[in-house]
């Protein structure tokens, strides 16, 4: 039937206009049969209220005299409307019933079962005598006239709209017959006529509606037509001298592909289903995998067997390539990350080559991957030749670096470095079990190799010195880490040779062997010429001189020896000096103003090592700790710059360093925090505040809020402390100025070492 319909338009058109006034009137019958029944519901509804109300007023002198009688009567009396089905009487106070009525001849007998009756309507009044409530009345109303009614009209409806469509359907038909079916066969048979090749067929266009539009395109395809096919006539007679053509272009970039294939210096093959090699590929293939046995070999045979992959990244690429061939070409996008792209193989003969892969699929007009392309690389000259240039580069900076430190300065630091990792070397040897105060010296010994790499900017050492620093930190902060002293041993063997690599280069890539001007004119102070004419003229005539002369002579003799290995201070810290202004920057601070007030006061060589080690802790604490940032200073009324001041001075047979600089002071109350919280003090327990000042000398303290490569290892001020006791000095944090109760306070740092450590320059 749907069939039927849909073969012609007239009847498409038809049904779909009768569809549409069978909804219309449809519709129409339901809202009319709505409005009926409501409208008749609002009047029964009246009705029976009235009943109600009417039944409560004729009920009062019955009820209220008991007179059943008449209770009787009246019922009688209501019961006499068809509609109503049932009444009750009920006393007010009561549950009980005082009358009840059924109508005779209904199917139920009880009052209870015409309530449950949907179609019923329930009614009740109060009935009242002298405003009092004496009983109540219920009356039950059917609603089948009601719905009778409903019925009815809607059935005159129904078969008005039956009558309406059938009429409204033949007028249509014959309409629908007339104005579109008979245009539209004409215009088949025009069709059908060009379809056969009668292009000559008269087509007619007096139409001037739609279809007339439509028969005036017909005329026009007709006439391209004509025109196509003399076109196609014409392109019929070159079309063979083309064909030719195309298949000599074809052939000779056939051969021009097959030309490239075979002389290319790269390996591209193609992978087909099945993870199989295609027969066509390039001939260098063969040199790069030493074997012609290529075509239909498996992918991973030829290619992956033999390699430092590991069997986890072989099956992934295998199980990425069948999930990529013969599905679209999206799969290929999501398994890319999966297609190593470089690996070592171990040939037949045993040379292991470095080879590259470049993965492409190969997808047809459906984006279906059809293939895989592989783009094979031999890189292991490339690779050779890139380790020999990042060698070469890395001995180009290491000998920027090196010739941006004095050359004594470099031989110093070698030296010290060389001492303290042999220091090391024998704290690890005869250390069987974890043995924290050994950790200890360790961790500082190795702290001070990288402060002092940092300090001259040796930074490929300073990398691999951390390292070895952060292994011995692990030891001391975390009681799991087991003592391995053959695993130490190794990493310290790593750290020596990195110490060594810089000698190397400096003596072999430099030329500069030996300690160059250590111990030369840079080494010792310089003694004037004539003053050395003037002493050995005056020992030549020691005999004519007097004896307050030969006193004198002999006390400036005395005084230029004392001078010969000595450095100045402004000398010895040059290194470290210098190297603030970069810490400054890297912890987001102006460079300071560094001021040495040497008091004419020399140091001999021997005590150059030991002051460069414990300043360059001090000052980079100094920077790190208190100087403040720009910002904060001016904020304070303080110049951007901080300032650094050293001063030397001789008394009580002692040699006097003290440092200072302008920052924020010492924080008591985060040290006392800190001291807290490492156990080293009770909660309450009283402390002055020079006692809590002394504490950041204790092994492991910090008060850094977080550790990075200059600070928050809890090393560096035990370490001075170490470094100035071994050589019989003392040092302690002394407060100056007044405590304004901020819990910071203003200090300088007191170092005392024996006076044979200290040349006054006025000894002469």
């Amino acid at each position: 039937m749907l069939n039927f319909i849909r073969n012609s338009i007239v009847r498409v058109f038809s049904t779909v206009v009768l569809i549409g006034i069978v909804l219309g009137l449809g519709i129409f019958t339901l809202i009319i049969g709505m409005y009926n029944y409501d409208r008749s519901m609002a009047e029964l509804q009246t009705k029976a209220s009235n009943t109600a109300n009417l039944a409560a007023i004729s009920l009062v002198e019955p009820v209220w005299n008991f007179d059943d009688a008449a209770l009787q009567g009246i019922v009688k009396a209501i019961l006499l409307d068809v509609d109503v089905q049932g009444i009750r009487v009920t006393k007010a106070g009561s549950d009980k019933a005082e009358l009840e009525t059924v109508r005779e001849g209904l199917s139920v007998k009880t009052f209870e079962e015409l309530l449950k009756n949907p179609t019923n309507v329930q009614t009740s009044a109060k009935i009242k005598r002298e405003e009092k409530d004496i009983a109540s009345v219920q009356i039950i109303t059917s609603t089948n006239k009601v719905q009778a009614l409903v019925r009815y009209t809607s059935v005159l409806i129904a078969v008005f709209a039956a009558v309406l469509v059938l009429l409204l359907s033949g007028f249509i038909w014959l309409l629908g017959k007339r104005i579109i079916q008979r245009p539209i066969e004409a215009l088949r048979v025009s069709a059908d006529q060009l379809a056969s090749g009668n292009l000559n067929y008269a087509i007619d266009t007096s139409r001037r509606d739609e279809l007339g539009s439509l028969a005036h395109s017909f005329d026009s395809m007709r006439n391209a037509i004509r025109k196509m096919l003399a076109v196609i006539e014409e392109q019929n007679r070159t079309l063979e001298e083309k064909i030719l053509q195309r298949t000599a272009e074809l052939r000779q970039k056939t051969n021009d592909i097959q030309t490239m294939l075979q002389n290319m210096p790269q390996g591209i093959l193609t992978v087909v289903q099945g993870a199989v090699i295609h027969p066509e590929y390039s001939a260098y293939l063969e040199q790069i995998f030493e074997t012609r046995d290529i075509a239909g070999q498996k992918l991973m045979n030829l290619v992956f067997t033999n390699t430092n992959l590991g069997s986890d990244v072989l099956s992934q690429v295998e199980a990425a390539a069948d999930a990529c061939i013969g599905e679209d070409k999206m799969n290929f996008g999501f398994n890319s990350h999966v297609f190593v792209t470089e690996f070592d193989k171990i040939m037949p003969n045993g040379q292991a080559k470095s080879l590259e892969l470049s993965w492409s699929p190969i997808c047809n007009e459906d984006d279906v991957c059809e293939k895989l392309m592989l783009c094979v690389r031999d890189v292991t000259e490339l690779k050779a030749l890139a380790a020999e240039a990042g060698q070469q580069k890395r001995e180009l900076e290491m000998i920027g670096q090196i010739l941006a430190v004095n050359q004594e300065k470099f031989h110093q630091f070698i030296d010290s470095s060389g001492e303290f990792i042999q220091k090391n070397q024998e704290i690890i040897e005869k250390t069987d079990a974890k043995d924290m105060e050994a950790i200890g010296l360790l961790f500082r010994n190795m702290h001070t190799i990288k402060g002092n790499a940092r300090t001259y900017g040796l930074l490929h050492l300073t990398n691999t010195v951390h390292e070895t620093e952060q292994t011995y930190d692990n030891l001391r902060k975390n009681t799991e880490v087991p003592w391995d002293k053959e695993q130490l041993l190794d990493q310290l063997k790593q750290a020596a040779n990195a110490v060594r690599e810089y000698a190397k280069v400096n003596e072999v890539k430099l030329g500069r062997k030996g300690p160059g001007r250590r111990g030369g004119v840079e080494k010792y102070l310089m003694v004037q010429k004539n003053d050395i004419e003037f002493l050995i003229d005056g020992l030549e005539k020691v005999d004519q001189k007097t004896p307050a002369e030969k006193d004198e002579l002999f006390r400036r003799v005395l005084g230029t020896l004392k001078r010969i290995g000595t450095e100045k201070m402004d000398d010895v810290l040059a290194g470290v000096v210098d190297s603030l202004p970069s810490l400054a920057k890297e912890l987001g601070k102006e460079p300071p103003a560094v001021v040495i007030d040497d008091g004419h006061i020399l140091v001999p060589n021997q005590i150059s090592d030991l002051l460069r080690n414990v300043f360059m802790h001090l000052m980079r604490n100094s920077m790190d700790h208190g100087i403040e940032t720009a910002e904060n200073r001016m904020a304070q009324g303080k110049p951007p710059a901080g300032n650094i001041a050293l001063n030397l001075s001789l008394s009580n047979g002692r040699l006097w360093l003290k440092l200072r600089d302008d920052g924020k002071g010492l924080d008591l109350d985060a040290i006392r925090r800190k001291a807290f919280a490492m156990g080293m003090v009770q909660e309450d327990q009283p402390m002055s505040p020079e006692q809590l000042a002394q504490l950041v000398f204790a092994s492991g303290f910090s008060t850094a809020a977080e550790v990075t490569e200059i600070s928050g290892r809890g090393v560096g001020m035990d370490a001075v402390k170490g470094f100035v006791e071994r050589e019989g000095g003392t040092i302690e944090l002394q407060f100056i100025g007044e405590d304004k109760g901020t819990g910071l306070r203003a200090f300088e740092t007191v170092i005392s070492l024996p006076e044979k450590f200290a040349v006054h320059l006025d000894a002469q």
